[in-house]
C-alpha cells in the first residue's frame, strides 16, 4: 500500500457504492484502463476504505500490474491491519506471479476467518452475454488505432464517449490520435446537485432508474437527454440487498446539464421492467393502487370555460336520460348551486380535453399533478367530506342523491375517455390541488373547508429525497473529478504543458498525491525542458508506487539527461527485476549503455525492447538517435519506423530533420522540423531548430523572430541563445549580441564557441582590452583554435571579419 499518501476522511457510502458499480462494470465489459483509472481515483479518496483497496488491487491484476497488487493488499497502512479480502486479492496476485505456496497460506488464512463479511463490491454479479454498443465502439477504436488507421479510430471513439462518456480509454485514444474536442463539448459541464426541501417541488429533470438493464440507465421519456444512449451494462450485485444496497436497482444521475434535456411532457412514458417509480420523482401515495399516473391528468388543471353555446350544447347532449334511472332534469335543478357550481367545471375540463382545437394543457402544472397526485381513495374522501359540510344536515345523503351527484361528472365525460379504469374525480380533490380553480369555486372551498395538502412533507419522504441527493451528490462528484482529469490530459496531449499542470493544481490534495498525477507532472515538466522539477516528480512516483512500470522510459531518458549515471542503473535493474519482458526495462537498460558510451549493446536493448512491443515509437526513435553518428540511412529508417508506431511522436520528426540537416537536404530538414514544432508547438528546440534552417536560407528576420519565441518558452535554453546572438552579430546589432553572449558566458564558463563569439563582438565594437582577454580564455579553454584565433587577430577592419565560427560539438 501506499505508505506516502495523504490519509484523508472517509468518503460517503452513496460515493463508494457509485464508484463500486462504476469499477466493476468496466472490469466487466474488459475495459481494464478505465476501470484502473477509477479505481484510484477511489483509492486515493479513502486509503483506509478495504473495498477500494481490494477494488484498485484487482484492477491492477487486470491490467497485467501484479507487482503492484502484491504490495498493495501486502503491506498494509500503519494502523490498519489486512482483512480476509486482502488474503483473497493477495493469492490471486500469487497466483499471477507464480508464487504458489504463498498462494495458498493466503487461501488458508481465507479459509479460517468464517465469520468475514465481504464487501459489496466483491458479491456476485449478473455478467452480460454480450458486450455493448459502448465498449464494442472503444474496441474497435483501439483496434483501429493499433492499424494506423486513426479516422476510424477517432470516430469509433466519439461514438463511444457518445454512449458512455465515462470510458476513459476512449478519451485516452483521441488524445493519442490528436483530435480532441474541447472537453466542455465532450463532458458538458454539470450544476451541482441541491437538496430538496420541504415546500419544493420535485426536480426539474427526470431522476433515472436502474433497471437492471445498465448502469445509469435514463428513463425513456428523455429524449433530449444528452447521454440517453449510455448502457455500459452493469452488471448487477446482490439483488436481495434493498433498493441501495443493490447495484441494479441504485439510482444514477450522469446526466448533462438540463439545457440538453427535452421539457418534461405530461404523460412520461417509462421503462417496460420498472417496478417502482423513483421517490425523487413521485412519492408514493394511494395513487399508485389505482394505475397509471397519466389516467389523472384529466382533472390537474382547470382550463378557461368553453363558450356558452358549447357548453350548453354538451351539457344538452350529455343530459341523463330516465330509462338509465337518474332523475328529471328538474329535480337536478332544485340541488344546492354550490354543487352545480362544481359540477360545471367538470363540463369545461371534458369539453377542452375532447375538442380537437383546444388549448395546449400547462406542463408545469401536470408535472406538479404527477409529482404531487393522490389517489382515488384521497379524491372520495374529500368529495365525500366537503358534501356533508355544505348539507349542513349532519346525515350522510341519500342514495339518490349521491348517484345524481357522481353520474354528472362522470357523464361529461368524453367518448374517447370511456376506456378509463374506472376514476371518478371531482373538481376540489387532492388531484386538482395545483390546477387553476374559478374564482366561485374558490370561494365556495374557502368558506366550507381548506383544501387538502398535495403530499405532506413526512420523514419518509425527508428520507427518501436525501438518498436521492446523496447518490446524485456522488454521481456529480465522480464525473467532476473526471472531466478535471480530461482537461489536464488533453492539455498534456497537445503539449500545453502550463496549462496542463494548472489544471492539476484544481484536484484535491489525495488526487495530487496519487502516482499517476505525479506522473502526469514528471512528464509536463521534462516537455518544458524543467529537467530537475521533472526528476523530483517521478521519484515521488517511485516512492508512490515502486513497482510501477508504466512512464518509466521517460523517467530513465531524463536520467540520460542530466548524467545520473547511479541512478539509471539502479533504475534499470529494478524495472528488470519487476518485468523482463516489459519494454520499459529495456529502454532503461538502453538508456543505461548509452551513458556509457556503449553504442551497440544500447541498440540491442532497444531492439529488445521493440520486439516486445511493436507499437513502442520510442524504442525505435532511441535507436535512431543511436546510430544517426554512424550511419544516417539507418538512423532515417528507426525513426520512420517509429512514425509508422505512432504519427504523433514529435521526436522522431525531430531526428529526421536532424538527418537530412546533417546531410544538407535544407528542404526535407525544414519540413520535418516543421512538422514536430506543429505537434509540439512549445518546444525551444524545435523552434530554434526552424530556426536554424531560416538562417541557413539567410532569411535572418525569420530566423530571429523563431529565436524571441523560443526563448519565451524557455530562457534557459543556451542553443537558441547562441544562435540568436550569432544572427543579431550578422544583424549589426552588437548591444542586443553582447546580452545574450554574456548570458551564456555566465551559465556556462568553459564553452569556447561562446568566449570566442563574445571575443568577435569586442573586436568589431573596438573594446581591445577585453577582446584580447578573451583571446586569451579561448586559447586556454581550446588550444586547437589557434588558427581562427590568429586570423581573428589579423583582420585590420570589423567589417573583414568574416563569419567563421567554431565547431559547435
Amino acid at each position: 500500500m501506499q505508505r506516502d499518501t495523504i490519509i484523508g476522511p472517509p468518503i460517503s457510502q452513496p460515493l463508494c457504492q457509485r464508484y463500486g458499480a462504476l469499477i466493476w462494470s468496466l472490469l466487466d465489459a474488459g475495459l481494464h484502463k478505465s476501470a484502473l483509472f477509477y479505481a484510484e481515483r477511489y483509492f486515493v479518496e479513502d486509503v483506509q476504505n478495504h473495498d477500494a483497496r481490494h477494488l484498485y488491487a484487482t484492477a491492477l491484476i487486470e491490467a497485467g500490474q501484479p507487482h503492484s497488487a502484491h504490495r498493495l493488499v501486502n503491506v498494509p497502512a500503519k494502523g490498519d491491519a489486512g482483512c480476509t479480502g486482502c488474503l483473497h486479492v493477495l493469492a490471486q496476485c500469487c497466483m499471477k506471479l507464480g508464487r504458489h505456496r504463498q498462494a495458498r497460506e493466503a487461501l488458508e488464512g481465507c479459509l479460517r476467518d468464517s465469520a468475514f463479511v465481504p464487501s459489496r463490491s466483491m458479491g456476485q454479479r449478473t455478467a452480460s452475454a454480450f458486450p455493448d454498443a459502448a465498449t464494442l465502439c472503444c474496441q474497435a477504436g483501439n483496434s483501429a488505432l493499433k492499424g494506423n488507421l486513426h479516422e476510424s479510430a477517432a470516430m469509433s471513439y466519439r461514438q463511444a464517449l457518445a454512449l458512455n462518456p465515462m470510458i476513459w480509454e476512449a478519451f485516452e485514444g483521441l488524445c493519442a490520435i490528436g483530435d480532441i474536442p474541447p472537453i466542455d463539448n465532450l463532458f458538458p459541464p454539470r450544476p451541482e446537485p441541491v437538496l430538496q426541501k420541504p415546500g419544493e417541488e420535485g426536480p426539474s429533470r427526470p431522476v433515472p432508474v436502474a433497471t437492471g438493464a445498465g448502469f445509469f440507465t435514463p428513463e425513456a421519456g428523455s429524449a433530449g437527454n444528452l447521454f440517453r444512449d449510455w448502457k455500459p451494462g452493469l452488471k448487477a450485485m446482490d439483488a436481495a440487498a434493498g433498493p441501495r444496497d443493490s447495484i441494479a436497482t441504485a439510482d444514477s444521475s450522469f446526466y448533462g446539464e438540463p439545457s440538453f434535456q427535452a421539457p418534461m411532457r405530461a404523460s412520461r412514458s417509462q421503462p417496460a421492467n420498472m417496478a417502482v417509480q423513483p421517490p425523487a420523482v413521485r412519492p408514493l401515495s394511494s395513487a399508485d393502487e389505482v394505475g397509471p399516473v397519466t389516467k389523472k391528468l384529466r382533472s390537474t388543471a382547470r382550463q378557461r370555460p368553453a363558450p356558452p353555446s358549447t357548453a350548453a350544447a354538451e351539457a344538452h347532449h350529455l343530459k341523463p336520460s330516465k330509462s338509465a334511472g337518474a332523475v328529471p332534469s328538474a329535480a337536478a335543478d332544485d340541488r344546492p348551486k354550490s354543487s352545480k357550481a362544481r359540477a360545471r367545471p367538470a363540463l369545461t375540463i371534458a369539453n377542452l380535453f375532447s375538442s380537437p382545437g383546444r388549448s395546449a394543457q400547462n406542463v408545469a402544472a401536470s408535472s406538479r399533478s404527477i409529482v404531487f397526485g393522490a389517489g382515488k381513495a384521497a379524491v372520495g374522501a374529500a368529495t365525500r367530506r366537503s358534501t356533508r359540510l355544505q348539507s349542513g344536515a349532519g346525515k350522510p345523503p341519500s342514495k339518490t342523491a349521491t348517484r345524481e351527484r357522481r353520474r354528472v361528472p362522470t357523464k361529461t365525460r368524453s367518448q374517447s375517455q370511456s376506456h378509463d379504469s374506472g376514476l371518478e374525480e371531482e373538481p376540489g380533490g387532492a388531484s386538482s390541488a395545483f390546477a387553476p380553480v374559478s374564482p366561485s369555486v374558490q370561494g365556495t372551498h374557502s368558506e366550507v373547508s381548506p383544501p387538502l395538502p398535495s403530499a405532506e412533507w413526512t420523514a419518509e419522504r425527508e428520507h427518501a429525497a436525501k438518498e436521492a441527493y446523496d447518490i446524485e451528490l456522488a454521481d456529480y462528484q465522480i464525473y467532476d473529478v473526471m472531466r478535471k482529469f480530461a482537461s489536464s490530459t488533453r492539455a498534456l496531449a497537445l503539449y500545453d504543458c502550463r496549462l496542463c499542470l494548472a489544471e492539476l493544481e484544481k484536484l484535491s490534495h489525495q488526487q495530487q498525491r496519487s502516482a499517476s498525477v505525479m506522473a502526469i507532472v514528471g512528464k509536463a515538466h521534462y516537455e518544458l525542458g524543467q529537467y530537475p522539477s521533472a526528476e523530483r516528480a517521478f521519484e515521488a512516483v517511485r516512492v508512490l508506487e515502486p513497482y510501477r512500470l508504466w512512464d518509466m522510459e521517460v523517467y530513465s531518458t531524463l536520467l540520460w539527461h542530466l548524467q545520473r549515471n547511479i541512478r539509471l542503473s539502479f533504475l534499470a535493474q529494478e524495472l528488470l527485476s519487476t518485468d523482463a519482458k516489459s519494454p520499459q526495462a529495456w529502454i532503461a537498460v538502453g538508456n543505461c549503455f548509452s551513458l556509457q558510451k556503449e553504442k551497440t549493446q544500447a541498440l540491442t536493448c532497444f531492439r529488445r525492447a521493440a520486439q516486445l512491443d511493436p507499437t513502442c515509437a520510442y524504442a525505435y526513435t532511441l535507436s535512431g538517435h543511436e546510430s544517426i553518428d554512424e550511419d544516417l540511412n539507418k538512423a532515417i529508417n528507426f525513426f520512420q519506423s517509429a512514425l509508422r508506431a505512432d504519427a504523433r511522436h514529435y521526436n522522431a520528426w525531430y531526428g529526421l530533420g536532424t538527418c537530412y540537416m546533417r546531410m544538407s537536404k535544407l528542404r526535407l530538414a525544414d519540413y520535418h522540423f516543421r512538422k514536430a514544432s506543429d505537434i509540439h508547438p512549445q518546444n525551444a528546440v524545435l523552434l530554434g531548430c526552424v530556426g536554424m534552417v531560416r538562417e541557413r536560407y539567410m532569411k535572418y528576420d525569420e530566423a530571429l523572430e523563431l529565436f524571441h519565441r523560443a526563448i519565451q518558452f524557455s530562457p534557459e535554453n543556451a542553443l537558441v541563445r547562441y544562435h540568436r546572438a550569432k544572427i543579431l552579430i550578422a544583424l549589426k546589432r552588437y548591444t542586443a549580441a553582447l546580452e545574450d553572449l554574456q548570458y551564456l558566458k555566465d551559465t556556462s564558463p568553459e564553452e569556447s564557441n561562446v568566449l570566442f563569439q563574445l571575443a568577435k563582438v569586442y573586436r568589431l565594437t573596438g573594446d581591445n582590452v577585453k577582446f584580447t582577454q578573451l583571446l586569451a580564455e579561448v586559447h586556454d579553454v581550446a588550444p586547437k583554435s589557434l588558427a581562427k584565433i590568429r586570423k581573428l587577430t589579423e583582420s585590420i577592419k570589423p567589417q573583414d571579419v568574416g563569419e567563421e565560427v567554431m565547431d559547435e560539438g
